[in-house]
Parts: C-alpha cells; sequence; structure tokens
C-alpha cells in the first residue's frame, strides 16, 4: 500500500469515526428530549437541525422528517432507509431518570436508545456517509417517522405517498445487527359473540359466554396448512373477554380480542376469510394493513450480510416494515429484548459497529 493510499484510508476512516460520534451525540440529546408516539415535534426539530448541520435538504410533514441522495437519478431503482423517533412511555419500574442519557460502564442508558434511537442515527450517519457519491447504483433515501410504537396514521405510511417507487428498504430496529429476512404481521380482530339475555334464574340456552367457549376453542386450536420456513406457523391468541354487568343476568353478548401472527405464507386478508368462515360470531378487524414481511435470502442486501458474517432468521415483533410493498430487510445496533423495558440501553459499541456494518453493507450493495 502506498502513502497515498494509506492517507486516503486514514481520512475516510477518520470521517467514518466523526459521524459516529456526532450520531452518539444526537441519540443522547434525542433521549432527553420526550418524544412519544403523536408528540414527537422536539425530536424532529432535532433531526432538523442534524440535516441542516449537514448541509442536507430535507422535507417534514408532521413529525416525519425525509431527505434524499444529492445525486438522485429518476432512472435509477431506489432503497429506502427507516426507523423511528417516536418512544412508547416509560414503564413504572424504571430506577433512572428515562429522559436523562446516562453514560455507564459502555451503556447509554435512558428511553429510546435501544428502540430505536441507537437504529435511528446509525442510519442517519449512514446517509450522511453516502449523501454525495455520484457513483451509486441507488438512490438513498431516509425517512426518520413517527408514530410507529402506536401504528398511527401519522407515521411512515403517511409519507409514502411522497415517495418514488421503492425498490428495497433496511428498517432500523434492534436486531444486534443480525438480518431479520422476515417479520410476522399483526391482525388483531374484536370477536362478538351473540347471545339471548335473560335472568339467570331461569333456563337459557342460548347464554353468550357458553356460546364463545367453542369458539376461544377453534381459535386455540386451528392449524393453518402453510408453514413459513423462516417464520413458522400462524400464531392467534385469544387476549381479552368481557361480558355481562351483574351476577343474576345473562349477558346478551360476549366479546373477545383476538391477536393473530401473521406470516409471509399469507395474507391478513386470506386470515380474516378463514376465521369468518369458521367461527360463530361477528368478526371485525381493527386494521387491514399490518401484514407480513420479507425478503429473499438471494437479495443483494441479504447475501452483503451474510458475506460479512451476519446470520438470518425470522422476527416475531412487527415494525414499519408491515406498511411497506417493497422487499425490506430488518436490520440494527441493540437487542430486541431490551425494548420497552425499564432502564432501556444500548452499548456504545453496539452504535459503532452499527455505522460501521450499515456502510459495508450498502458499499457492497451498491458495488463500490
Amino acid at each position: 500500500m502506498t502513502s497515498r493510499l494509506r492517507g486516503k484510508e486514514t481520512k475516510l476512516m477518520k470521517s467514518i469515526n466523526t459521524l459516529t460520534q456526532e450520531a452518539i451525540s444526537l441519540l443522547k440529546s434525542l433521549i432527553e428530549t420526550p418524544s412519544f408516539s403523536s408528540e414527537e415535534d422536539q425530536t424532529a426539530l432535532l433531526i432538523e437541525n442534524w440535516f441542516n448541520q449537514n448541509e442536507i435538504p430535507f422535507k417534514r410533514e408532521n413529525n416525519n422528517v425525509w431527505a434524499f441522495n444529492k445525486y438522485f437519478d429518476e432512472n435509477k431503482p431506489t432503497l429506502l432507509l427507516n426507523s423511528h423517533h417516536d418512544t412508547v412511555r416509560p414503564n413504572q419500574a424504571y430506577t433512572n431518570d428515562p429522559f436523562k442519557a446516562i453514560e455507564n460502564d459502555g451503556k447509554l442508558f435512558g428511553l429510546g436508545s435501544n428502540d430505536a434511537g441507537g437504529c435511528l442515527v446509525s442510519l442517519l450517519a449512514t446517509f450522511v456517509h453516502f449523501y454525495e457519491n455520484q457513483n451509486l447504483s441507488h438512490n438513498i433515501v431516509i425517512v426518520a417517522s413517527a408514530e410507529e410504537e402506536s401504528s398511527g396514521k401519522n407515521g411512515l405510511n403517511s409519507v409514502l405517498k411522497h415517495l418514488p417507487e421503492l425498490d428495497c428498504a433496511i428498517v432500523g430496529e434492534p436486531t444486534l445487527m443480525q438480518l431479520a429476512v422476515a417479520e410476522k404481521g399483526l391482525l388483531v380482530l374484536d370477536v362478538k359473540v351473540k347471545g339471548t339475555a335473560s335472568h339467570a334464574a331461569h333456563q337459557n340456552d342460548d347464554n353468550s359466554i357458553y356460546k364463545s367457549i367453542p369458539v376461544m376453542e377453534w381459535f386455540k386450536n386451528y392449524k393453518f396448512d402453510k408453514i413459513s420456513d423462516v417464520l413458522g406457523p400462524v400464531k392467534m391468541t385469544v387476549t381479552q373477554i368481557s361480558a355481562g354487568k351483574q351476577h343474576n343476568v345473562v349477558p346478551s353478548e360476549c366479546d373477545l380480542v383476538v391477536d393473530i401472527r401473521v406470516t409471509d405464507r399469507y395474507t391478513n386478508a386470506e386470515i380474516l376469510e378463514v376465521v369468518k368462515a369458521n367461527v360463530n360470531a361477528e368478526v371485525t378487524p381493527r386494521s387491514m394493513h399490518l401484514n407480513a414481511s420479507s425478503i429473499p435470502v438471494s437479495h443483494g442486501l441479504v447475501q452483503a450480510g451474510i458475506a460479512l458474517g451476519r446470520t438470518t432468521y425470522g422476527s416475531p415483533t412487527l415494525s414499519d416494515q408491515s406498511v411497506l410493498s417493497c422487499q425490506s430487510l430488518k436490520l440494527g445496533p441493540g437487542e430486541t429484548l431490551r425494548s420497552h423495558s425499564a432502564d432501556e440501553f444500548i452499548f456504545v459499541n453496539e452504535i459503532e459497529e452499527g455505522v460501521d456494518l450499515y456502510i459495508k453493507i450498502l458499499t457492497d450493495f451498491f458495488k463500490l
């Protein structure tokens, strides 16, 4: 290696290191700025400031902020980089101040540090790294989105109409930088079993509570035929039941809530059709758009990760992948088990690794 090349490599590594340290600083600011779902206006301003400091034009709608690479070419396919800046509310088991960024023993504590602030700032740093490159095989659009935790109407789904057709996406969620090549979708059903109201002292063969038992048994025991290679079987769980208001009145209705985790072998519409054909009840879906997602292992993004020693798996948790119609890969620093936990944290070196691996994966994918 010549001295000229060695100097060029050092300059490049210093640039990545600087971006990483700036990303960690941004994460600390995000932690210390409350951003519950639908209340992310102040963290959106922090993200605006990040783009301004890097002299990158951006757009904002509601609390979603997005930007395109400098040399966007409408003749090229487009890659989406996405993560969210909203958080859940802190649970009561916190011992630290959830809105104070505390760095201790290599860990950065604070609400949203792991889910998904670490992913977001790592993707922002990665986007800046590639922003001025003229030789990319794909355009890049990055969206720092709102309302992910609540699956709200003003989240990523509301931005898609402003974006070009997307060829593929990386969705930043904590995966320990392993490759989540599939993600289960979610279908929540309100199920109403009807009967006849009466006095409890009288004979009643149309008791809505008794009639709900075979309905619950069906949800417990039914097995869908198609099994996903990555995500396994569809999982249905009755999670709530409500009926009756006093001891001596047989209720006319018994209400159930059913949580269904859908695999990439079915659409939500197909699952709903099977349920309605098999249960003696009124079935109403709360939404239909949170579908399962997947990306082939043969896809360039996945192959670039595998070449770096990353492993593939299927994720049971929901993310903004569910609103995308393009192939998408869930990938990010942090660990999913820490999400929504008391005293949430991310290791600082996980962010450093995240930026490094994102850049290496995309360098391979863009054939640079």
